[in-house]
């Protein structure tokens, strides 16, 4: 997800170029350095900036990638990442409708992926029940795109909140979650105890709020990341402590945020530089909150 050097991009030249199997065997040679390397290596950059340029530019060449090897699941389980990484990061504090689209597209294209299991796609048309017993029949591998599909889904109807279609899918994407909390818990450092401390702080009980069980999940969450993945820092005190209107619990998680170097975790440098930016974002609204 990085600026590509020229060996890299003269094999993209011949992959567009190649035709048959020799184009596949090209896509897919760039396309797992890709997945390889470039979303680690972004990840490590602190210059916001920098990252989100460089996102942004290479999102469209994934996607070109994808268009020449359509059953490359790889391929499509990283744009459903790189899109809802991007749109949480870079979109959804400055534009609500630009986020929205941002993260239908990683909604769309993980889903891609998971419909490749029948019961599953058959699943999304019927009642919660069916819908979790079809997410049993996934297996472990396939966590990762269960995850960046239910984070993009759960961003989409984050920032579609006036919309009942939106806000009745909140039980599929909590069921998602739930899963990945099932057969990976350390996933990405708890992400998806992050998230269901989000849904479960951010709404009010007469909504399915439950802020003792948001309390537990993001307290599982700083267990796994000891602390280090600051986004949990930020969410937990989005949710929890403005549900239940501590604000000195508020501002405690944030001054973590403030005064943690990014380095304390250099495999996500720009996360965590993305939580900082969140916190003072939160900050600056802590008279509405409070």
């Amino acid at each position: 997800m990085t600026s590509l050097p020229r060996h890299l991009l003269a094999t993209i030249l011949f992959a567009l170029i190649a035709g048959g199997c020799i184009q596949q065997m090209a896509i897919r040679t760039v396309a797992g350095i890709i997945d390889e390397y470039g979303f680690a290596t972004i990840n490590e950059e602190t210059d916001l900036a920098l990252a989100e340029q460089s996102i942004a530019s290479n999102l469209k060449l994934v996607e070109i990638l994808a268009k020449g090897d359509p059953g490359n699941e790889n391929l499509f389980r990283l744009l459903s990442m790189a899109y809802t990484s991007y749109s949480l990061g870079f979109v959804e504090d400055d534009s609500l409708e630009r986020a929205r689209m941002l993260y239908l597209r990683g909604r769309d294209y993980g889903l891609r992926v998971l419909k490749e299991n029948h019961r599953f796609a058959a699943s999304l048309t019927k009642n919660i029940d069916e819908f979790r017993a079809a997410l049993r029949t996934l297996s472990k591998n396939d966590v990762p795109t269960v995850f960046w599909t239910a984070a993009a889904w759960g961003g989409y109807i984050n920032t579609t909140l006036t919309e009942p279609a939106a806000l009745a899918d909140i039980p599929r994407v909590e069921a998602m979650m739930q899963h990945v909390a099932e057969q990976d818990s350390s996933f990405f450092f708890g992400g998806a105890h992050i998230f269901l401390g989000t849904i479960y702080g951010g709404r009010p009980r007469l909504l399915g709020g439950d802020p003792e069980k948001a309390r537990q999940h993001f307290e599982q969450a700083l267990r796994i990341g000891n602390g280090k993945f600051l986004l949990t820092h930020v969410y937990y005190a989005r949710s929890y402590a403005v549900q239940v209107q501590d604000s000195e619990l508020f501002d405690r998680l944030l001054t973590t945020v403030d005064t943690t170097s990014v380095d304390i975790l250099p495999e996500v440098r720009l996360t965590n530089a993305i939580a900082k930016k969140k916190a003072q974002f939160l900050r600056s609204r802590m008279s509405i909150y409070f």
